[in-house]
């Protein structure tokens, strides 16, 4: 990896390893806390995050985050720009332009931008600015708005959701048995990634590709993973992934097949998910949902999740 330097002066290059942490960190971020953890367990590496300096001031930064192993990036979440400097857009272009250059595939599709903002952003005029420039500087790149997501937190305040009488669970053991559930829930679907992946792939492929790259990677225990069933030897009606990933306790995944839409089943499955992952005396879970999905927000909002933050994903075509 080399550096560069761009007109006004600064200068473009990777960090140089876990000692530069604290300079990449100047710039203030909700997950500048896992980054040290992010690089020792290699889910970020020392070429994949980027400054922009001059002389000893960071100006800007990025980064992309990739899976332990992973020999590319899946995902770029940092880009910032000091923003009690004068405009800085061009000196962010610069910087992603030449990262990108140095870091990813030639001729690939670069991989997603994810953002974590306030959930009031749009409220907020310098929140707002913040969130435009970033947006901006990889609208001019060619990235296009996906879709905006809630980020969601259960506590133990909350209590527990009331488990639903008319289902019953069992561990969802089989891979062949859950794909084909997550198949059927493919259907009608409201999840904007689910839609592009339809939009490219049959739903078997999208269930599988969503089963590999997602809930085959996690290693909390698979006996986690329920099925719900219309009483002890009903048919299936949907399932739930409680699981953990690198950084908290999640609500995976969560579908209904679509012949049991409409009867409020979602609740109880949501309840079943939290009840698993709460048992493990976890101080939170955390879910997230399409701004769009007004179903599933309000299933979360019943159980007692609180909208903590949005997510702004972008991708490039």
């Amino acid at each position: 990896m080399t550096s560069s330097t761009i007109p006004g002066g600064a200068t473009i290059r990777p960090i140089k390893g876990p000692d530069e942490i604290a300079l990449f960190n100047r710039l203030p971020y909700t997950i500048n806390h896992e980054l040290a953890d992010d690089l020792a367990e290699r889910r970020r590496r020392p070429e994949w995050m980027w400054v922009a300096l001059h002389g000893d001031r960071l100006l800007a930064r990025l980064a992309w985050w990739g899976r332990s192993g992973d020999s590319t990036p899946m995902l770029l979440d940092i880009l910032d720009v000091d923003e009690g400097a004068e405009d800085l857009t061009e000196v962010a272009q610069a910087l992603y332009e030449t990262a990108a250059k140095q870091v990813l595939p030639s001729g690939a599709i670069p991989p997603e931008y994810g953002r974590f903002v306030p959930a009031d952003w749009r409220e907020d005029p310098a929140t707002y600015r913040a969130v435009r420039l970033r947006m901006g500087v990889l609208e001019s790149g060619g990235a296009r708005l996906t879709v905006e997501r809630l980020r969601l937190e259960w506590r133990p305040g909350a209590g527990l959701p009331t488990p639903d009488q008319r289902l019953a669970f069992r561990p969802a053991g089989d891979t062949d048995e859950l794909v084909a559930l997550m198949t059927r829930t493919l259907d009608g679907t409201l999840d904007a990634h689910s839609r592009m992946d339809l939009a490219q792939m049959s739903p078997d492929e999208a269930a599988v590709k969503h089963y590999e790259q997602e809930l085959a990677t996690y290693s909390s225990p698979r006996q986690w993973w329920r099925i719900a069933t219309l009483g002890e030897d009903g048919e299936p009606v949907g399932f739930v992934v409680p699981a953990r990933n690198a950084y908290h306790p999640v609500i995976a995944y969560l579908g209904v097949v679509p012949a049991h839409r409409g009867h409020g089943y979602v609740d109880g499955l949501l309840a079943e998910g939290t009840r698993i992952l709460a048992a493990e005396n976890v101080p939170r879970i955390r879910a997230a949902t399409d701004l769009g999905n007004a179903p599933m927000a309000n299933a979360f909002a019943r159980a007692g999740y609180v909208n903590f933050e949005r997510a702004i994903n972008m991708a490039w075509q």
